[in-house]
C-alpha cells in the first residue's frame, strides 16, 4: 500500500494520562474503567497496540496482566514510549512502523488496540482493513466522539477559529457513524461511550 496516499495527519501533543488537571483526571479515569472492562471480555494475554503515542496505555495494559507489543509512526515518541515503561518497570516490545506497513502474522495479536488514531489518519477504511487482518480476533478502538468532542473544546475555548476541531482531526464521527463504519469489517461486541469517546470491542470477520 502507498503510504504517500495514505499519510497519518500530525496533531497537537497532549499527555492526558499524565494531566494533573482535575477534570481531565475524571474524563481519564472514565475512559480506561471502560477499556479495561472490553479488555476484561476478551480474556487474551497478548495485545498489540497501534499508535501508541507517550507509551501510557500500553503501560497500563502491563498492569492488567497483558503481554504488550507497541508501535507507533514516530521514531521520537517511540523513544519516549520506551523510557515511560522503563520507568514504570513494565516490559514492553516497541517498535516505529506506520499503520500502513503492519502486516500478518508478524503484526497480529489476540487484541489489537488503537485508541485515539483513526481521527489523524487519511484513509481510516483502509486502516480497519489492515487491523481485520492481524486483529486474532479482537480489536479495541476508541475516537472523539463528535459533535461532543467539538462542542466541549469551545465550552473551555479552545480551538474557536476551526469551530473546535482539535488541530489534526481530519475524521469525525458520532457514534452511530462509527459504529457503522466498524460493522462494515467487524462483529460488534461491545460498544462503550466513556465522556467524550466512542470505544468498541470488535471481532474480525475472516474470510
Amino acid at each position: 500500500m502507498d503510504n504517500a496516499t495514505h499519510e497519518n495527519v500530525a496533531g497537537n501533543y497532549y499527555d492526558k494520562y499524565g494531566s494533573q488537571n482535575p477534570i481531565v483526571r475524571h474524563l481519564m479515569a472514565g475512559f480506561l474503567a471502560a477499556f479495561d472492562r472490553l479488555v476484561a471480555q476478551t480474556k487474551v494475554t497478548h495485545a498489540h497496540e497501534i499508535g501508541c503515542g507517550e507509551g501510557k496505555l500500553a503501560v497500563h495494559m502491563c498492569g492488567l496482566g497483558l503481554q504488550v507489543r507497541a508501535c507507533d509512526i514516530s521514531t521520537e515518541i517511540v523513544e519516549q514510549a520506551r523510557a515511560t515503561a522503563l520507568q514504570a518497570g513494565k516490559k514492553v516490545q516497541f517498535s516505529s512502523k506506520s499503520v500502513y506497513d503492519l502486516r500478518p502474522p508478524g503484526d497480529s495479536a489476540e487484541l489489537v488496540v488503537c485508541c485515539e488514531v483513526l481521527e489523524h489518519i487519511a484513509d481510516p477504511a483502509a486502516a480497519l482493513e489492515i487491523f481485520a487482518s492481524i486483529a486474532d480476533p479482537y480489536l479495541i478502538v476508541s475516537v472523539p466522539r463528535e459533535p461532543l468532542w467539538r462542542i466541549l473544546n469551545m465550552f473551555r475555548l479552545k480551538y474557536m477559529r476551526q469551530a473546535g476541531n482539535t488541530p489534526g482531526h481530519v475524521q469525525h464521527w458520532s457514534k452511530p457513524a462509527f459504529v457503522s463504519l466498524l460493522k462494515q469489517r467487524f462483529d460488534v461486541l461491545a460498544v462503550e461511550t466513556p465522556l467524550p469517546w466512542t470505544m468498541a470491542l470488535c471481532r474480525a470477520r475472516h474470510a
